[in-house]
């Protein structure tokens, strides 16, 4: 009785706090909500950010340190991040950020291109995170992120959060397969390699249109120069056309033995995952995705916000969990990709289409909003 009553005080204590939260417990999460508890009506943010912006009791924050170039169109943003962010993620993960632009707030999610537990080389005491950001023409946020955010920036964060991980202690054969921005949680995982300087097998392969749109193309080189272990081998697209699976056999004949990371573009994965299927070795392979393959749209139509008390008329190809950013409505959200399930909402009125094969959803069903769109006017509980 005693141990449920401790654990009663310390769930109470921790609930205005529990959307901020890790995976996993953190030590301060019940000083952070007594903080909540004992400042109510006014929230803490209303004391603790005059002392330091990144102080937050009810949210993750985090203040852009650098803005480095890596290519003409992408950035890598090295982030400090406050109270409670849990720097023991898994190589290969990604973060929700979240960017204050014209008094609204944008959210995506990026793969986090740091090792976890990553320091300042001047101060070993500051722990810091790093994602990279490629600008993409249709995408906002990615646009601005590599061409308006000024070093001093604070930032909301979610969670480091995904699948597409590379174990410890890694296999003895590694293959990692990307194009484009797909490298970016790849050199999570090489730089964890690297920090632990314990490398396996590994090869290497990344398409690129040319050698000035590789994204750490210097360190790939610098890394394959310092260990022998590693194979980094750049297919450079604008002269060499796209990368042949079928070269594999030449190339990199062991291929069906290593255990494969891929990411990049959807066309290139769906070819991979094709090629393994019929060597039979798909258990050997990780996928990554960064865009949802549409198979499908909607009528569009007005999405109402039932608890926010907002709603907002779009089209059939603009996913719920945009039409709710785009209202103001803080949307849970995750992988953005119909994978993680945490952007899972009651629809409560209409019906809804997923964008992957069409499936109609209706009213007192659970969606995903992230691959969801209006099939007629629809209401969420949210």
């Amino acid at each position: 009785m005693v141990q449920k009553s401790v654990q009663g005080i310390k769930a109470w204590l921790e609930a205005p706090v529990a959307e901020a939260k890790m995976a996993g417990k953190t030590r301060l999460d019940a000083l952070r909500g007594a903080a909540a508890r004992v400042t109510t009506p006014l929230l803490p943010d209303d004391y603790l950010h005059l002392v330091n912006p990144l102080w937050s009791a009810r949210e993750l924050r985090g203040r852009i340190v650098e803005v480095r170039p890596e290519t003409a169109d992408s950035v890598t943003l090295v982030i400090r991040p406050g109270w409670g962010f849990d720097f023991k993620f898994t190589p290969g993960q990604y973060i929700g950020i979240g960017v204050l632009v014209d008094g609204r707030w944008h959210w995506r999610s990026y793969s986090l291109t740091c090792p976890p537990d990553w320091t300042d080389a001047g101060n070993r005491r500051k722990r810091l995170i790093s994602i990279a950001v490629k600008a993409m023409p249709e995408g906002f946020l990615s646009s601005h992120l590599v061409n308006g955010v000024p070093a001093g920036t604070i930032v909301r964060l979610a969670a480091p959060q995904g699948g597409f991980v590379l174990p410890e202690p890694a296999p003895a054969k590694v293959l990692f397969v990307t194009a484009g921005s797909g490298i970016t949680p790849v050199m999570a995982m090489l730089r964890t390699l690297d920090r632990r300087g314990q490398w396996p097998d590994v090869v290497h392969i990344h398409s690129a249109r040319a050698a000035e749109d590789v994204m750490f193309g210097d360190e790939l080189k610098a890394l394959s120069a310092a260990h022998p272990n590693f194979t980094s081998h750049l297919h450079l697209t604008g002269t060499q056309g796209k990368f042949s699976l079928a070269e594999l056999d030449t190339l990199y004949p062991d291929w069906r033995e290593r255990e494969t990371w891929a990411c990049g573009p959807a066309a290139l994965l769906t070819d991979i995952e094709n090629h393994w299927a019929a060597a039979g070795v798909s258990d050997k392979l990780h996928v990554e995705r960064f865009e949802v393959e549409r198979a499908a749209s909607g009528e569009g139509g007005t999405v109402t916000f039932a608890r926010a008390g907002r709603s907002v008329e779009i089209d059939g190809a603009t996913s719920l969990l945009q039409a709710g950013e785009q209202a103001g409505v803080q949307m849970p959200f995750g992988c953005r990709m119909g994978i993680c399930q945490t952007c899972v909402v009651t629809l409560t009125e209409g019906h809804t289409r997923d964008l992957r094969n069409g499936a109609e959803r209706q009213a007192g069903e659970k969606i995903q909003t992230c691959i969801s769109v209006a099939a007629g006017d629809c209401t969420l509980d949210v």
